[in-house]
């Protein structure tokens, strides 16, 4: 006959036997305090003993995991497409389409045309617009692969993406320029680590609002724009006012500017070209109308 176990109500003490003690060697509570917790078991596992406690555990920790791994899987669409809609309204700032509280004023899908285009400028029609979006949660894979996004605009200025490194971790923002293809629109930048109050000062309005009317082209050079060390010289076309206190996130930003926008000298060339062709033609149209109403 199996031993059988009791256990003291008072104290816990178990005791193993074929009868409870007369009195509890621990508390001595009498046999009447005493209760058989494995009278009639069958193979099963005592809950009180080490094999009942690590199953427990190990289910406990696997269901619990199974949940999180669910619950984050769930929230992960809703969390992309936040994401996504924050990249598409820093496009839209960048163009400064917001109005004084800071809410974007345009609708990105009627008012943006997302393309990308290839080392020579050329617009690559195997990629949607989609995909084209989706870039920019990978830029620095998409530079590398030699396909440039870009997000034209309906009044005809463009906006180019960037990336780079600051002091501390990643750097990233987005250029808008006229339909020149050389007169800085507008700018948008944000860090993911830069010390506050000093490199994080390139994500602030006062600080972006110095790029408006830089040029990044000196004749048919590419120059791009560089933020200067204890100021801009008055009235430079391709410089404005590093970060006081930021030296490295502002070296980073500088580089991050020539680096990225230097793959796109071919493709602004060529929109310029056609721009000043379209502007040209235009005012050819328009003389020839002024011709006819004065006749």
């Amino acid at each position: 006959m199996a031993t059988k176990r009791f256990r003291c109500k008072v104290c816990g003490y178990i005791h193993e036997g074929d009868a409870a003690p007369e009195k509890c060697p621990v508390c001595q509570a009498p046999a009447s305090e005493f209760e058989l917790i494995d009278e009639g078991k069958k193979g099963g596992l005592d809950k009180n003993g080490n094999a009942y406690i690590i199953l427990y555990s190990t289910v406990m920790v696997v269901l619990v995991a199974a949940l999180l791994a669910v619950t984050s899987l769930s929230l992960q669409k809703r969390q992309n497409e936040n994401v996504l809609n924050e990249k598409k309204n820093a496009i839209l700032q960048s163009l400064g389409e917001v109005d004084a509280d800071g809410n974007v004023t345009k609708n990105y899908d009627e008012f943006i045309t997302a393309y990308a285009v290839d080392e020579n400028g050329a617009k690559i029609d195997s990629i949607a617009p989609d995909q084209v979006v989706d870039m920019l949660f990978d830029l620095k894979g998409a530079i590398a692969d030699k396909t440039y996004p870009v997000f034209s605009a309906a009044d005809g200025r463009y906006v180019i993406p960037v990336t780079g490194q600051g002091l501390w971790d990643a750097i990233w923002g987005y250029v808008a320029l006229e339909a020149d293809m050389n007169t800085v629109s507008g700018v948008v930048f944000d860090h993911k680590g830069e010390t506050p109050g000093l490199g994080a000062e390139i994500a602030t309005p006062k600080h972006q609002e110095q790029y408006k009317g830089k040029k990044i082209f000196e004749g048919k050079d590419f120059v791009s724009v560089k933020l200067i060390k204890g100021g801009a010289a008055k009235g430079a076309a391709h410089e404005v006012d590093a970060i006081s206190g930021g030296t490295k996130t502002s070296d980073g930003v500088s580089a991050m500017l020539y680096a990225c926008l230097k793959n796109y000298v071919p493709f602004f060339e060529a929109a310029a070209a056609e721009s000043a062709a379209a502007t040209e033609e235009e005012s050819e149209v328009s003389n020839e109308q002024n011709v006819e109403n004065n006749e």
